[in-house]
This record gives structure tokens, C-alpha cells and sequence, in this order.
């Protein structure tokens, strides 16, 4: 009858258990130099000695599994990495005592296998499913008596919020729809209706059979935990404790809230259980957009038009920003594409109270189109007396 065994691998490779991932690489090329079926033609030992070092090093070359394997013994791909860390932490607090798999007759499970990874075994194959089960409820303590569930915080949300480019620059008050859970009105929180009533889980046994293969296992019902005894669940919340709703939530923009921000509103999250405090909501402001403006953090972007005697000889034009018109110096010869900075002309920061941005123009220079001859001739003679090639240094470039 095959039994599961507790291979130690570090001593199959030869390295202690503090030994690093580069000490464990190392020994094992080592020895699978040494035992390789290349090097050992029909030395069957030499080959399961290749296997067993191969299955060491699949093992303990994997942090997931080498952490399983530490806390456990042994290792398989049915068992949870979390079930077995908190069966570690149980064990080392004095917990139940560590179960012993030695005697027992897996061939059910696994088709004659063991629980190593390995051939035979592993998802898929008959019976794994039950055991995973099984195993589960061993190491998650399952079989333990229900303890009275205190006070547990709800958790929390998070919305996106969209607010229009002027609310954002100028602050004012907006509102969200948010579906959240709230305190159940019938139960008030508590998941209950009454009394404790006889499970129906166990009928009252405090102890249901599971099978594995050729196992039978009688375990702490996972309804009542072995009392025998299952809450009379709410029929409003259905032992949840809270219920769902749809709620409009007013909340305050600061002038100068960015696109991106994060608001908190505390307690506006998801109701807690047994009296347990409520989450928060977390909303995430994205900022709408401008037909001329252009906000790039606290400045104000946009584009300017202006014609060729302007941009040529200079002039002050009125431009827009956030509060109204102003004027804007446009010095002569200034190109098009070129970028005037007005000064604190941007929007005033959420973050730093007192701070503005600046507001950056971007000059765009409007050829016209001549409509009659005399200015035809007034562009030529214009052309005749500013003879230079702009594109001169474009080829010395070359």
C-alpha cells in the first residue's frame, strides 16, 4: 500500500536549509553532472537518483514552493501557499498538533502516487479535488469552535468623479451617485433574527462526513463549527448584516482641484459589521476639458493668432485667460510657434494657497491672402528690401 514519504531535499542536493538560491543552483548541476542517464547509460539507480535530485531542485529553486515545503515538509500544487503559512503560525502558537500523513493510503487521490509534485499527481487527476478540500479545512481550521465575530470596519470604496474646467478652477460643491452598504434596518447590523436554531448543515450533529478516494473523514460542520447550532440568518440581509444602496453624495471641490486628485470623504464607505465603523469613499476628480484653454497642472495654455505686421513690428494685443481680458506684448520679430509666458495669470493652487500658475501663450502668425494687386506690390517690394534666405543654414546642416 504506498504511503506518503517526507523526502528531505536539501539533503538529496546536499546543502543545508539556510543555503541560498545560487548554493542550490550550484548543487545541483553538480550532481546531475554526476547522475545524468547521458552519463549513466541503463544505470537505473543513477536514474532515479536523477529524478529525486530534479525533484528536489523543482521544488526548492521555487520560492512559493521552497516557503511550502519549509512549513509543511512537504509540498504539492492542491495545497494553498496561504492555508499553509497560517497552519505555520498556528503550529508556532501552540495550535493543534501537526497532522501526520505517513499512514494514510493515497493511492485513492492520486492513482498510486504521493502528494509530491511530480508524475500522478497534481491538478486533474481523480481524487485531488476531494483532498484539496479536505486538507483546506484541516489547515484553516475549519475544526475549530465558531468564536463571537466582533466589530468589523466596512471597506472602503472608490469612484471616479467628473467635474466641468471651471468647477475645478474655481471650486463649488458637486454630487455622485455611489451604490454603497449601509446597516441593515432590520437587524441593525447584527445578521440576525432571534435565537440560535438547529443546523441544518448537521442537523444538530455538530460534525458532517467527507470522502476522499478511500477516506472517510468526519470533521467540524464549516456552518455551525461544530455546535451543532447556526444563526437564525436576517430575512432582510440574509445574514450579511448590511444591505445595498443607491446614494447621491454632495461633496466640495477646491479651486484649483487638478485632474487626478484624490478626495477622501471619511465614513462614506461601506457600512461596518456588528457595530464595526464604515469605510471610506475615495473619489478620484477628472477635470473637463475647454474649447480654448488648455490646464497643464496650475498653467493655463492656449493659442494666439496675429498678423504679419504685428509679429513684425511688435504691438499689444488683447488676449483671454480665466478672469477676463488682458493685454499681451507681442515683441517685434516674434516667430511663429514662439511661446509668451503672462505671470500669475494661471489658476491658483489647490495645494500651495496663495500660489497661481502662470498662463503660457503659444503665438501663431496668420499669412493673409492679398486681394489686389497694390498690395501684391507692396509684399514684392517688401520681399526687396528683406532679401534674406531663411533657409540658408537648413543646408549648411546637410
Amino acid at each position: 500500500m504506498p504511503t506518503t514519504t517526507n523526502k528531505d531535499y536539501y539533503a538529496l542536493l546536499g546543502v543545508k536549509k539556510t543555503a541560498t538560491s545560487d548554493e542550490i543552483r550550484k548543487a545541483f548541476r553538480k550532481a546531475a553532472r554526476r547522475y545524468h542517464p547521458d552519463v549513466n547509460p541503463g544505470d537505473k539507480k543513477a536514474e532515479e537518483k536523477f529524478k529525486e535530485i530534479s525533484e528536489a531542485n523543482d521544488i526548492l529553486s521555487d520560492e512559493k514552493k521552497r516557503k511550502v515545503y519549509d512549513q509543511l515538509g512537504f509540498y504539492s500544487d492542491q495545497i494553498d501557499p496561504a492555508q499553509a503559512e497560517a497552519y505555520a503560525r498556528q503550529q508556532g502558537a501552540g495550535g493543534r498538533p501537526p497532522v501526520d500523513f505517513g499512514g494514510f493510503d493515497f493511492s485513492g487521490f492520486s492513482g498510486g502516487g504521493s502528494p509530491h509534485a511530480g508524475a500522478g499527481s497534481g491538478p486533474g487527476t481523480p481524487g485531488w479535488g476531494s483532498f484539496k478540500d479536505i486538507f483546506s479545512g484541516i489547515f484553516s481550521g475549519a475544526q475549530q469552535p465558531g468564536r463571537p465575530r466582533g466589530p468589523q470596519p466596512g471597506s472602503d470604496l472608490e469612484y471616479q468623479a467628473t467635474v466641468d474646467f471651471w468647477t475645478a478652477i474655481r471650486g463649488g460643491q458637486a454630487r455622485l451617485q455611489v451604490n454603497r452598504q449601509e446597516t441593515c434596518p432590520t437587524c441593525h447590523g447584527h445578521a440576525q433574527a432571534g435565537g440560535p436554531v438547529q443546523c441544518s448543515e448537521c442537523n444538530g450533529s455538530g460534525q458532517v462526513t467527507q470522502m476522499g478516494g478511500r477516506m472517510k473523514f468526519n470533521i467540524a460542520c464549516p456552518r455551525c463549527h461544530g455546535t451543532g447550532r447556526a444563526p437564525n440568518a436576517c430575512s432582510t440581509c440574509h445574514g450579511e448584516g448590511v444591505v445595498g444602496r443607491a446614494e447621491a453624495v454632495e461633496f466640495r471641490i477646491k479651486a484649483g482641484t487638478r485632474d487626478g486628485q484624490r478626495i477622501r470623504l471619511q465614513g462614506k464607505g461601506n457600512a461596518g459589521g456588528n457595530g464595526g465603523p464604515a469605510g471610506d469613499l475615495y473619489l478620484i476628480v477628472r477635470t473637463g476639458t475647454h474649447p480654448v484653454f488648455t490646464r497643464m497642472g496650475d498653467d493655463i495654455q492656449l493659442t494666439v493668432p496675429v498678423t504679419v505686421p504685428e509679429a513684425s513690428l511688435g504691438a499689444k494685443v488683447d488676449v483671454p485667460t480665466i478672469e477676463g481680458r488682458a493685454q499681451l506684448k507681442i515683441p517685434p520679430g516674434t516667430q511663429s510657434g514662439q511661446k509668451l509666458r503672462m505671470r500669475e495669470r494661471g489658476v491658483e493652487s489647490a495645494q500651495h494657497p496663495g500660489q497661481r500658475g502662470d498662463q503660457i501663450v503659444t503665438v501663431s502668425v496668420v499669412v493673409p491672402h492679398l486681394q489686389d494687386e497694390r498690395s501684391r506690390e507692396i509684399m514684392r517690394e517688401l520681399a526687396k528690401l528683406n532679401s534674406q534666405d531663411p533657409r540658408v543654414t537648413l543646408f549648411d546642416k546637410l
